[in-house]
């Protein structure tokens, strides 16, 4: 939990809708497994009931309470595909990879669908779509585009372009141009679904430790994962921080960059579904992007807003409330119930970092969309302990370069990099 402390999780609007879940204990002593996961977020919890799945015995180690890192903060959208959209794949790979890659990410969907089903997770799940709204007028013409990439490369019939009435009539925002609506999007409640995968881990023979913070990994020999109580010995290790990786494995600490994102809900609302209709997700095109949707009790859940230093603002609250009313004005006499915010880790080309070091794997630098993308992760890194390593090679070949300068520069190179595209948004 300290890496996220300031950001306020103890006024997440998900903490206070929390489900019932029996706290793991710590670490005591040395313990041994097949399998030593490091981070109890989605990868984590993801590659760990894989893995026990497949008959390895798993030990799961989480520096805080399991789910409460960006797994447990973020903004619940589920977005079908990658951080790049599909014209961007097939620029960048060519059709027939990224044929592949984009079935890879619906794949990711449909094992999160599953998972939840199999293993009846409550998290308030909602299949009705996701909208991705135009803020300028010019949006429209890639947004066509990425439609009919979609249709003809990727053979993906769900997505369409709406006109600004169109859009208008689903959300009741300011300043919009019309949209791109995946039908294959959707939403749900991130804490509880990341507790519900701790509790299927939990059922299918995993080891769950909390306040357990990993303080050092030795991976020459299997791997050792030493905490400031214990270690546990094993065959393979998942290294699953993202964000709050720090120094634990300087080698890949500058492929990734920490990005807070701060969040409030509103009172629930007299008619919610006037604001969004059909309980859709929706996001807007401005490379600091607004996202937003409503809860299971008809709140406006959004985030939003420009933050280029590492410190948090010192009331977070009146930092997203003024993101939201321009553009949602009608909201202005709503009280604020909760605020709060976390830590998501991007990369240079917005593609996950995925790969591994002998028998130490690692997966991180989801880059805004880390909701779907951690079911198939966990399962291909799976895959890769068992010996069937194709899949893992296909992602692992996704590896982003290092941000210029490695660790050490990368956030005053980061601010200057997101003032000029927040600058670009308003002009």
């Amino acid at each position: 939990m300290g890496f996220n402390s300031g950001l306020g999780m103890e006024r997440s609007y998900y903490v206070a809708t929390a489900n019932p879940f029996a706290s793991a204990p710590q670490l005591e002593g040395e313990a041994r497994a097949d399998v030593v996961v490091i981070g109890g977020g989605y990868t984590g919890l993801h590659a760990a009931l894989n893995a026990a799945e497949r008959g390895y015995s798993v030990a799961l180690l989480e520096a805080g309470r399991i789910g409460w890192g960006a797994s447990g903060r973020n903004g619940g959208q589920m977005i079908p595909g990658w951080r790049k959209g599909a014209a961007e794949l097939v620029a960048r790979y060519g059709k027939a990879q990224a044929r592949r890659l984009f079935d890879l990410a619906l794949e990711a969907r449909a094992l999160t669908l599953e998972r939840i089903a199999r293993h009846d997770i409550r998290c308030d799940l909602r299949s009705n779509g996701h909208l991705t709204a135009a803020a300028k007028p010019g949006d429209l013409s890639w947004m066509r585009t990425e439609a009919e990439t979609l249709a003809g490369v990727m053979d993906y019939q769900q997505a369409r372009v709406l006109s600004a009435e169109e859009t208008r009539a689903r959300v009741a925002a300011q300043g919009v141009h019309g949209g791109l609506l995946d039908a294959g999007g959707g939403h749900l409640h991130p804490l509880n679904y990341a507790l519900g995968l701790a509790d299927a881990a939990r059922s299918a023979g995993v080891a769950l430790y909390e306040n357990a913070r990993v303080v050092g990994v030795d991976a020459q020999r299997g791997v050792i994962a030493r905490t400031e109580t214990g270690a546990v010995k094993a065959r393979y290790g998942v290294l699953a921080c993202d964000a709050l990786l720090h120094g634990l494995e300087p080698r890949i600490a500058g492929r990734i960059m920490p990005v807070a994102n701060y969040l409030i809900a509103t009172e629930p609302l007299q008619r919610p579904q006037d604001l969004i209709a059909d309980q859709l997700a929706v996001s807007d095109s401005r490379f600091v992007v607004n996202y937003f949707r409503l809860s299971a009790d008809g709140r406006l859940v959004f985030g939003g807003g420009e933050r280029y230093t590492p410190a948090p603002p010192a009331d977070i609250e009146a930092f997203v409330r003024r993101h939201m009313l321009r553009l949602f004005p009608q909201l202005r006499a709503a009280r604020i119930d909760y605020a709060w915010g976390g830590l998501v880790s991007i990369t240079m080309t917005r593609m996950p970092h995925i790969g591994r070091f002998g028998d130490l794997f690692y997966a991180h630098g989801y880059s805004g969309q880390g909701v779907l993308t951690p079911a198939l992760v966990g399962k291909v890194l799976a895959e890769a302990m068992a010996g069937a390593a194709e899949r893992f090679d296909v992602l692992a070949g996704l590896a982003p370069p290092e941000f210029p300068g490695g660790a050490a520069l990368r956030a005053p190179l980061h601010v200057l990099g997101m003032l000029w595209y927040a600058l670009r948004d308003r002009l």
